[in-house]
């Protein structure tokens, strides 16, 4: 009998390793089955905000026959547009003057010149690149007294609009992701509680894509700028 009292510890020994290992193997599974109930949400965060650049192009225009006389208009208006920038309190480092374009009507005319009025057309864009965005709407409202004098500008065509810019987004971007998480958080809660569960770990978060954009058409210099972060939980019961 004592020949296969080994044999008998061993046996028994085994069985209990094996009835171990299945209860391990058991309750892993449960915790894998448990970590595979996620619950994936969106968090908004959204900030109204200045306009901190504005460039503003100020486009104007004058015809005459003769070209001599046309430049001579052109550099007069362009020293007027200058002082009143200046008076405005703008500094020359703010602004771009760009060349003239001239335009000969003759050239562009087949079989006779006798339609065209002027036969010389130009027109010229002077740039204001400023952080003052008050003081580039307060001077736009004074420009109409350069057209009386007879400075003919341009309407606010494509490419002539004024624009206004907000290039501070690193400065408010990890308050706001902090508050689009949290937002994220307080929608997984909610769904946590009305299905009995328990929120649990962050499985995953995708940050999302910030975007900048115009309050409305009449404010251009308010932007909104808006975030919206995924964020995947795990629920426990």
């Amino acid at each position: 009998m004592n020949q296969f009292k080994p044999a008998l510890i061993l046996g028994g020994l085994i069985c209990l390793g094996m009835v171990l290992a299945g209860w391990i193997l058991g309750n892993s599974a449960l915790k894998i089955k448990q970590y595979e109930r996620v619950v994936s949400v969106k968090g908004l965060s959204e900030r109204e905000v200045k306009a901190n650049v504005a460039v503003w192009p100020i486009r104007f225009s004058t015809a005459s026959q003769d070209l001599a006389a046309l430049y001579d208009t052109m550099q007069s208006q362009t020293s007027q547009i200058q002082n009143f920038l200046k008076n405005e309190g703008f500094s020359p480092e703010e602004i771009t003057i760009a060349a003239p374009v001239i335009t000969d009507k003759y050239a562009q005319q087949y079989g006779g010149d006798g339609n065209v009025a002027l036969r010389y057309t130009a027109h010229q864009t002077i740039t204001v690149y400023t952080k003052n965005i008050d003081k580039v709407r307060s001077a736009q409202s004074r420009l109409v007294d350069l057209g009386k004098n007879g400075i003919a500008f341009g309407g606010e065509d494509y490419g002539q609009r004024t624009e206004y810019l907000y290039t501070q987004l690193n400065d408010i971007k990890p308050a706001m992701i902090e508050q689009a998480t949290q937002n994220a958080r307080s929608v997984a809660e909610k769904f946590a509680a009305d299905s009995d569960s328990r929120l649990g770990k962050i499985k995953s978060a995708n940050q999302g894509v910030f975007s900048i954009e115009d309050r409305d058409s009449n404010t251009p210099y308010l932007k909104k700028v808006r975030v919206v972060s995924t964020v995947e939980y795990y629920l426990a019961d």
